[in-house]
């Protein structure tokens, strides 16, 4: 999905996904997260593959964001964002793509993490690790 940082106006594109609420485990926060973002209610979740700590800035706040990302293998589906609460999401959210792995290590347009495209190749090439990565970009 595509998003636009307030202050600054940068857009990136980024997985579904997003912060641990308290007493949520991450994989019960994964589910919550994808269902708001993408309206998607019945999938598996499978391995973690990678980990990644990131320092940002959004909107004026400097933000430290530990994140984990899982395999989630689904059927192409017409992703909705409807279900997003949060109104800061909705005013930076700039819609919905399906990216083949190769277009995205190719694209000038910024992703995050921004290896992406070259993660989800390995990924798809050697299957999940036996440990997650740590991602460091």
């Amino acid at each position: 999905m595509k998003i636009t940082e307030p202050g600054s106006g940068r857009s990136f594109w980024l997985t579904p996904g997003g912060g641990v609420h308290a007493g949520e485990s991450p994989v019960t926060s994964l589910r919550r997260e994808i269902y708001e973002e993408t309206g998607l209610a019945d999938f598996e979740i499978g391995p973690e593959v990678w980990r990644r700590e990131h320092r940002f800035t959004w909107d004026g706040r400097a933000i430290l964001q530990r994140e984990r990302f899982y395999v989630v293998r689904i059927d192409r589906f017409e992703p909705t964002a409807s279900y997003m609460p949060d109104k800061v999401e909705k005013d930076a959210f700039g819609g919905f793509r399906w990216w083949p792995a190769s277009e995205i290590e190719r694209s000038p347009q910024s992703f995050a993490p921004g290896n992406l495209g070259s993660y989800l190749q390995s990924l798809i090439q050697h299957g999940p690790p036996v440990h997650p990565l740590v991602l460091l970009d």
